[in-house]
């Protein structure tokens, strides 16, 4: 049967429900019929949920490897623990960004000292081989580039757009955008049209290129376009994600971002022996463990 989907038009995708720590989230990447955009490789919406100064995130110590973590918040607060020693509660309107290289370890905790609502988005971008292959680093941002864009604001988390650049490090070739509407928003984006592009909306509602799209869906637009027409109600909050395709295959399981199965079943058995790969995070929440990956078969 031939495919009826126009590839002019916006493929919109629903996500899916998971728990992630104490709170539920909608994962919009990875997915059966769209693993990445760009280079990112993963989007989970959390919340909006009450935490308190003893409960929030409440995700205790865990490995990465081949990755970034960048973690922007809508509401509330967070605290962050990793094993290079960081120790950093990051607000609303703030980014942290993690590189795991070879492996890195931490965990998301309550600050202590904040009650209230939070809800973000925890994105993943699958590094390059130069920096998979590196060293762990970690960043905090609380003074991002803004544009203002119709009746909305453009915070930019990760690259350029418009002429401003976030200081986050990260692979050449991406884009990550907040659009927090004011009012009703009738506005054009300018897109690179060597670009894919990933729409996901955390609050209220939009029409992308006409197409409606609410909270709980990916929208996706192929390379090729210059522009993307975006209409939102006021209140809105919208995450916009770009990137050049990537031209080569990322194996995804558990928290690792891997090219074979083989760097795979290596970081789990570095996790499970503790050998110290991936150091040691300073945390009251308990050391995650799993079972080893499908591929090897049941425990004896």
């Amino acid at each position: 049967m031939a495919d009826e989907f126009n590839p002019d038009d916006l493929e919109v995708l629903p996500s899916h429900r998971a728990t992630v720590g104490a709170l539920q989230v909608r994962r919009a990447l990875p997915q059966r019929r769209r693993r990445t955009v760009g280079a990112w490789c993963f989007a989970d919406h959390m919340g909006p949920a009450d935490v308190t100064e003893g409960s929030g995130l409440d995700i205790g110590p865990h490995p990465h490897t081949g990755l970034q973590t960048v973690t922007w918040l809508v509401d509330g607060q967070a605290l962050h623990r990793d094993s290079l020693g960081s120790e950093q509660v990051i607000a609303a309107g703030d980014a942290n960004v993690m590189s795991a290289g070879l492996g890195v370890a931490h965990a998301e905790e309550a600050t202590g000292h904040y009650r209230g609502t939070l809800q973000g988005i925890q994105l993943w971008i699958a590094q390059d081989d130069d920096a998979r292959h590196g060293p762990a680093a970690f960043q905090h941002l609380d003074d991002l580039p803004r544009v203002e864009v119709g009746a909305a604001t453009a915070t930019i988390f990760v690259g350029e757009y418009q002429g401003q650049r976030s200081r986050a490090r990260c692979r050449a070739g991406l884009v990550g955008l907040e659009l927090r509407s004011h009012g009703a928003t009738d506005a054009t984006l300018a897109l690179d049209p060597g670009f894919e592009y990933g729409v996901i909306v955390l609050e209220g509602e939009a029409q992308v290129d006409g197409t409606p799209l609410t909270a709980g869906a990916l929208g996706y637009r192929r390379p090729g376009r210059d522009e993307l027409g975006l209409r939102a109600s006021a209140g809105s909050t919208i995450i916009v994600l770009g990137g050049v395709p990537l031209d080569h295959e990322i194996l995804m399981w558990w928290n690792f971002v891997a090219r074979t199965r083989e760097e795979i079943d290596a970081a789990y058995d570095s996790w499970m022996a503790d050998d110290g790969r991936f150091g040691t995070v300073t945390s009251p929440l308990e050391r995650i463990a799993t079972t080893a990956p499908y591929w090897r078969g049941p425990r004896p």
